[in-house]
């Protein structure tokens, strides 16, 4: 696994993929340190923490993910506009 920070709050999350997650199945829900990229219709892609996916409005935008921010160790809330 490799590690990034997420396009939204700047977590440190891992990357997973490889022989390191063959037999995981999933087993920390997406909870502990993992990431999806998020294809926007804009054509932009987004490096997103699970927290921060959770924030986003159905039909997010590249502005909401600028507006991203922590707030604690597994919460992540949209910003002001």
């Amino acid at each position: 696994m490799s590690k990034a920070s997420c396009d939204g709050c700047g977590r440190t999350v891992t990357i997973s993929g490889g022989i390191a997650n063959l037999w995981s199945f999933g087993t920390d829900a997406g909870t502990v340190g993992t990431a999806i990229t998020l294809d926007l219709e804009d054509g932009t892609s987004h490096l997103l923490c699970y927290p921060c996916l959770e924030a986003l409005p159905d039909y997010p935008t590249a502005a909401d993910i600028e507006r991203l921010e922590r707030v604690g160790d597994d919460a992540s809330q949209l910003g002001p506009r």
